[in-house]
């Protein structure tokens, strides 16, 4: 063979055989297939002879470097964290760029609100953080710090229509803290990010070194010069020969480059790994931001927020600053406080005014997200009531309301300030409270000096580990009406304390039973008692120790029989007694001792039989007698001549007798469903007559002595269609027409 060098495919060279030193000229077997041969051998070669690390060291980078890739984007791409990622990307720029941030940043800071915040980031800044952090690993960018670094904001006075923010920016940001507390409560609930970023680090840390340590120890097997031993000395005369590998020189600078280079991504992967388990990434806290901001509810986040965060720390804090805004609750309220502004303007409240029963303008505002400073305003109100508004805060703003005498709370949590507290003092009259729990029941409430109403719906109790407790009234020096629908067993003490004064007591307890009423003997100035839905099966013997008292109600217990009215007779101002709604079977004689009477009130019992005795009570004007079983009426009842109102309605009444058409002052006469077939032409005797009911009985015609009531009208009479027919024409028309 002919010693030369001829290039071969796959990477070698055949150079030359290997020849004895003993032999000073070398002989082989010629057979003219020289070219062949030397392919043959050359493949043999680079199958055999050459390492595997040369052979393979170009496809082993790639292996090595896509898999680097994978690892690093895998969480972009898997649903589970590509869509918390992609989400939270989403919301962190809505929020950078929001104008709510910089109004809500300038405001606790102290700094003018018109002055204005210019930022050159842009929202796809905050993606390449993490995809920095977890693909190059910049040594940099992982320093320790705190959850939190302080970057000033570049502030630029601008006009001062910037400060303002319109109806639409301000839904915006809304809708932003709303997005902001949904993604915190569905991330916050597991940690799978941190999880799968940890073992992407692991894995490249374990890649790294891998790499390190296989590359360092083959590297040297990259040669130019391979020996290579083929048996085909039978067809060329040789055995040994000498083959060079053309791309080793290449291969081998390729490969310390290559050692470097994972050297260097190698050792951000290791600091990574330090990062993650040095620091607690499944907590972050806002405290910093706190401080700095003034904004003191910003709460800490654990799990998947907290890491998220401290991944976007390392490439911009300032990112999490104006973030930390959406997560607070104070920040939030200023918002749908700016909003509440906007939606309720001063005339569109004006437009909501109303007059109440005690004739006073009122305005009511129902489930709202606050109060809208514009109410302050409208300084004409006399009356606000609120309904179920959570954290209502009454500013001292509410001093322009010169005019206000009444407050309305029914289910509100409030919050006061001091200088509101004193003109409440000093000017409220009235205040109604409807509570669930103690937070509802405001406190300054026992200290309002001029307050001469109070309505308080609750549950309320002497023991305070199972409601909420009713505290001294001894400052309510003016209190003269007290309202109490709760569920008490006994009248409360506090009550005692504004005795020497109060002149209406209301107890509507609900069904329980009220079982101790020896305080009601201290109210000697009480004019007016209702003690409704108490359970009461007597009429409490304390009410007969009120000398004062005008008017008692006792609607709704359970009183069967009323013998003890006979005390009622030292009540000689006693003029209205209602004891509707009862179990009451009879009404006894010693009624007639009820002679300074001129309302009451028998109707939704059980009474059968009328006494004469009750109209000896010559002072009646008003006898509801309705809703019982009473068949007949005694004719004493023209005894009673200052009558104007009786009902017996839904009673069995098949008879009027024609004294009842004596009491000429009557006014108004209910006779509806009972079983009358006729009414006595003595009904033109009540020529005061505005109301007759006469609908549900047995009457096939109408007395024409209708005419004579002159006072009444189509609408005050109460009767079928077919029944108003019966009268004569002209007396139609003129009950209709007028």
């Amino acid at each position: 063979m002919v010693n030369q060098t001829i290039p071969l495919p796959n990477k070698t060279e055949l150079v030359s055989p290997v020849v004895s030193q003993d032999v000073h000229e070398m002989m082989g077997l010629k057979t003219n297939l020289d070219l062949q041969q030397y392919s043959f051998i050359n493949q043999m070669c680079y199958e055999k002879a050459l390492h595997w690390y040369a052979k393979y060291f170009p496809y082993l980078v790639l292996i090595h470097t896509l898999i680097f890739m994978v690892c690093s984007n895998f969480w972009f791409k898997f649903p589970g964290s590509s869509s918390k990622i992609e989400h939270f990307i989403s919301i962190l720029g809505k929020c950078f760029d929001s104008p709510w941030t910089t109004r809500a940043l300038s405001e606790v800071s102290g700094e003018n609100p018109e002055e204005k915040v210019l930022l050159d980031n842009k929202n796809n800044s905050a993606s390449k953080a993490i995809l920095n952090v977890s693909v190059e690993g910049n040594l940099d960018s992982l320093e320790k710090t705190q959850s939190l670094k302080s970057i000033p904001e570049k502030i630029i006075v601008d006009k001062p229509t910037a400060s303002a923010l319109d109806k639409k920016e301000g839904e915006q940001a809304k809708a932003l803290f709303e997005k902001v507390k949904k993604f915190r409560l569905h991330v916050e609930e597991g940690d799978i990010l941190y999880v799968m970023y940890v073992r992407q680090t692991v894995l490249k840390v374990f890649k790294f070194l891998l790499i390190i340590a296989y590359n360092s120890a083959l590297v040297s097997e990259v040669q130019i010069t391979v020996k290579c031993s083929v048996d085909i000395q039978d067809m060329t005369g040789y055995k040994h020969f000498s083959c060079n590998h053309t791309m080793a020189h290449l291969f081998s600078k390729l490969s310390y480059c290559y050692l470097c280079f994972v050297a260097v991504y190698g050792f951000t992967c290791l600091y990574t790994s330090y990062w993650l388990f040095y620091r607690s990434l499944k907590e972050y806290s806002f405290e910093y931001v706190r401080q700095e901001t003034g904004i003191d509810d910003i709460p800490d986040v654990k799990n998947d927020f907290a890491f998220m965060l401290h991944m976007i720390d390392q490439y911009d804090p300032l990112y999490s600053k104006r973030f930390a805004v959406f997560l607070s609750e104070v920040s939030e309220n200023k918002l749908k406080q700016l909003n509440l502004n906007h939606e309720w303007t001063p005339e569109k409240l004006r437009q909501r005014l109303l007059t109440n029963h005690n004739n006073r303008l009122e305005l009511q505002l129902f489930m709202l997200s606050g109060l809208p400073d514009t109410i302050f305003e409208v300084t004409e109100l006399q009356s606000l009531k609120l309904e179920i508004i959570n954290n209502v805060s009454i500013p001292a703003s509410i001093a322009q309301l010169e005019n206000l005498q009444e407050l309305s709370l029914y289910q509100c949590c409030l919050k006061i300030h001091t200088t509101a507290t004193s003109f409440l003092k000093e000017n409220l009259k009235v205040l109604r409270v409807k509570f669930d729990d103690s937070r509802e029941l405001p406190h300054w409430l026992y200290h309002l000096r001029n307050l001469e109403e109070l309505y308080l719906i609750g549950s309320l109790s002497p023991d305070a580990s199972k409601n909420v407790v009713l505290e001294s009234l001894r400052e309510l020096k003016n209190l003269k009406t007290l309202s109490l629908k709760s569920n008490f067993t006994k009248i409360p003490q506090s009550i005692v304390d504004v005795s020497s004064h109060l002149q209406r007591l209301y107890v509507y307890n609900d069904g329980t039973k009220l079982v101790m009423l020896n305080n009601l003997k201290k109210m000697v100035n009480l004019t007016e008692l209702e003690l409704v839905h108490c359970d009461l099966e007597r009429i409490p013997h304390a009410v007969f120790s009120l000398t004062n008292l005008q008017e008692l109600d006792l609607k709704e217990n359970n009183l069967r029989s009323i013998e003890e009215i006979v005390s009622c007779q030292h009540l000689h101002k006693l003029t209205c007694l209602k004891l509707w709604h009862n179990s009451i079977c009879y009404i006894p004689e010693h009624i007639k001792k009820l002679g300074s009477l001129e309302r009451l009130y028998f109707s939704h019992n059980k009474i059968e039989i009328l006494p004469s005795h009750l109209f000896l009570c010559n002072k009646l004007r008003y006898l509801d007698l309705s809703n019982n079983d009473i068949r007949f009426i005694p004719p004493e009842i023209g005894v009673l001549q200052s009558l104007q109102y009786f009902s017996v309605t839904c009673n069995k009444i098949d008879n009027l007798p024609d004294e009842l058409f004596f009491c000429k002052k009557l006014k108004t006469l209910k006779l509806g469903k009972n079983t009358l077939s006729l009414l006595s032409p003595k009904i033109s005797y009540l020529v005061l007559l505005t109301h007759l009911e006469l609908k549900g009985n047995h009457f096939e015609l109408l007395p024409p002595e209708l005419r004579f009531c002159r006072a009444l009208k189509r609408g005050g009479l109460v009767v079928e269609d077919v029944l108003f027919e019966t009268l004569p024409s002209d007396i139609r028309d003129k009950m209709k027409a007028e």
